[in-house]
């Protein structure tokens, strides 16, 4: 009986250690590359994002999909919550204590999320006017906008595409097909909706048969994030054409705009949508209580206080 217990008890202790091998085993290089370079790919055809960039700065950031983030909140690339970010949050430790992460869902949010980060930045945009799909450009470019400190950052994503052939993943074309020269009419391709950025911020346009709960589901938004984000209440109606925000809008507009002269038909709801800036700043800016009416011909300030 002894015996036959202890053999049993074997069986069970080189089971266990098995997989704790496979728990604690690596992920190679190679195996990211198999996993993740079909990403890539689809979100250079989406932007202009060199693929070779992507990965290398996947796998650099992630320690090819091995790093505590990586592993625990899938965020392959390091980008730190910021204060536009609205999703679930991952602290740990890093310049600072207890920095505050991005956590996704899974790991192709996260680089689609790398993709829109890069995009929606206005630090980053000469990369994207350049229209160039070159990785040594791009990783010059992304130290030069501030993406890491480490001043070898550039280097060090040159030799990992080299050293893996991450090149041979790049369409020389990919950047020739986005339109990014004038920030107000971007737009990406999101399954069949296209996507909108007004002051740097994404947004639709409502289509025939649109409704707040269709919308809220294609693209995966709350409710009353779509409602809020867009300064309406639950009883509000949708027209064909209408811009909706997906995303929190600014409290001033861009540099460009500074007032706005009241036409015909808008109200301070309108004006607040068409620059993308929150409602309830535009009146503060104007000294108005929330809810004022303006007139035709009214000047009403974008970006800062009226005196």
């Amino acid at each position: 009986m002894n015996k036959l217990y202890l053999f049993f008890a074997f069986l069970i202790f080189i089971n266990l250690s098995t997989f704790a091998q496979k728990s604690d085993s690596k992920i190679s290089r190679e195996d990211y590359l198999k996993t993740y370079k079909d990403i890539a790919i689809a979100e250079m055809k989406r932007s202009g994002i060199p693929a070779s960039i992507t990965l290398s700065q996947g796998m650099l950031e992630s320690d090819n999909g091995n790093s505590s983030l990586a592993k625990k909140a899938k965020n392959h690339f390091g980008i730190k919550c910021h204060n536009s970010w609205e999703g679930e949050k991952f602290i740990q430790d890093d310049d600072t204590k207890d920095e505050c992460f991005r956590k996704y869902k899974n790991d192709e949010e996260s680089f689609k999320d790398h993709t829109d980060f890069l995009v929606n930045g206005s630090r980053y945009k000469f990369l994207f006017d350049s229209k160039s799909v070159d990785y040594k450009e791009w990783a010059e470019g992304l130290k030069k906008a501030g993406y890491a400190t480490n001043p070898k950052y550039p280097e060090m994503l040159i030799k990992i595409i080299e050293d893996n052939e991450l090149y041979k993943f790049d369409d020389k074309d990919a950047a020739k097909n986005i339109q990014l020269a004038n920030i107000d009419n971007v737009y990406l391709s999101s399954g069949n909706r296209e996507i909108f950025l007004t002051n740097r911020i994404k947004c639709i346009k409502v289509r025939q048969g649109d409704t707040f709960f269709k919308i809220s589901k294609e693209l995966d938004i709350m409710l009353w994030q779509l409602y809020k984000y867009n300064d309406l209440d639950k009883d509000s109606k949708l027209s064909i054409g209408q811009t909706l925000y997906i995303q929190p809008k600014r409290s001033k507009a861009e540099a460009k705009f500074e007032t706005h002269t009241v036409a015909q038909g808008e109200t301070m709801q309108t004006i607040s949508q068409l620059y993308g800036v929150k409602l309830k700043k535009l009146y503060k800016k104007n000294n108005l209580a929330v809810g004022a009416e303006i007139k035709v011909g009214d000047v009403v300030n974008l970006r800062s206080r009226k005196m």
